[in-house]
């Protein structure tokens, strides 16, 4: 079990699988992109599935999410599903993507044993899709979406972040869209997680300023703390329902007190937040011929010191000095 001293149980585990990725979103990265990590320090395909079979089997996992970066340029990706799928008790898999190249793989990757899939998208407009990512791939994301739908990789979840003076007057025609194609769409605040570090409180779209806007249009009913468990989705029935709509309020209505996540990075370090700014190493362990037991033991270690909350509400709160596509979505 991987416990914290505030008595919250870590059942689901965010796997990245690389920091790469062939989208430059402003709110992310640099239009020149990162130095990449290299090679060696990258988790092998191997490493990776002995981590998550120790986090299974030992530590109580019952959720894995493969993220990146952009998971799905990880060449062994397939096969780490596979081999997961195939592990006593088998966890639920899903995946975090910008859903380009996903029109090729969300076959292969269902009958490798993934679940579900959440695809970023935040914009039906093909010229604010560029001006926001740089780069022109809007119609290869939507023909992911509409494959991994046909996959049965469902629910099919839209992740989608406003920014102000590019797509802040979206939400309704968002939510309209995913409805009519039968996706479950989120909204999630913008974080200060860009390698830029030139996030600003003043003037971002808050989760106030989403539901403000969708209910011009729908009217939104509150599915409420016991439907919602530890999920950092707030959700609303649309008039009604069944279809629901969600907003990930990660600054303004932070959801650290019933937190059930561990994180580990593309090189191998445990982070038990993903505004950590501390982490523990994994890889060396591995490298090193460390048993399971062992390998267990630190990450237990590790848990146990995670703190209350992100300290986003605090006023001397640093950012992590990793961005979002080194730490992982």
């Amino acid at each position: 079990m991987l416990i914290d001293t505030y008595g919250r149980v870590a059942t689901d585990l965010r796997v990245s699988l690389t920091d790469r990725c062939n989208l430059r979103c402003t709110y992310c990265m640099p239009e020149e992109g990162l130095q990449w990590l290299a090679k060696p320090d990258l988790l092998t395909d191997d490493e990776i599935v002995r981590l998550i079979r120790i986090a299974v089997t030992d530590l109580g996992v019952t959720e894995v999410r493969f993220t990146g970066g952009e998971p799905l340029l990880r060449p062994g990706l397939v096969g780490i599903v596979e081999r997961c799928a195939a592990l006593t008790p088998r966890p639920r898999m899903s995946l975090t993507t910008n859903g380009i190249g996903l029109e090729r793989t969300a076959r292969a990757l269902r009958d490798a044993g993934l679940d579900r899939v959440n695809v970023s998208l935040d914009t039906l407009r093909p010229e604010v899709f560029q001006a926001m990512t740089r780069r022109k791939r809007h119609a290869d994301v939507l023909r992911g979406l509409a494959a991994a739908h046909a996959a049965g990789l469902t629910p099919v979840k839209v992740n989608a972040v406003l920014m102000p003076g590019l797509n802040d007057d979206e939400a309704p025609d968002l939510l309209a869209w995913a409805l009519e194609c039968g996706y479950e769409l989120r909204f999630i605040e913008q974080m200060p997680l860009d390698a830029q570090h030139g996030w600003k409180r003043e003037g971002m779209i808050t989760a106030g300023d989403i539901l403000a806007a969708l209910r011009t249009r729908f009217t939104l009913t509150p599915e409420g703390d016991d439907e919602r468990g530890s999920a950092p989705a707030e959700r609303w029935l649309v008039d009604g329902g069944p279809a629901r709509v969600g907003v990930i309020a990660s600054v303004t209505r932070p959801f650290c007190r019933a937190c059930d996540r561990t994180r580990l990075t593309a090189d191998g370090q445990v982070r038990t937040c993903l505004f950590a700014r501390e982490e523990s190493d994994l890889r060396g362990a591995l490298r090193s011929g460390a048993p399971d037991a062992e390998i267990a033991r630190l990450w237990r270690l590790a848990m146990w010191g995670k703190k209350a909350g992100s300290g986003l509400d605090d006023p001397s709160f640093l950012q992590p000095d990793r961005p979002m596509s080194a730490i992982g979505g």
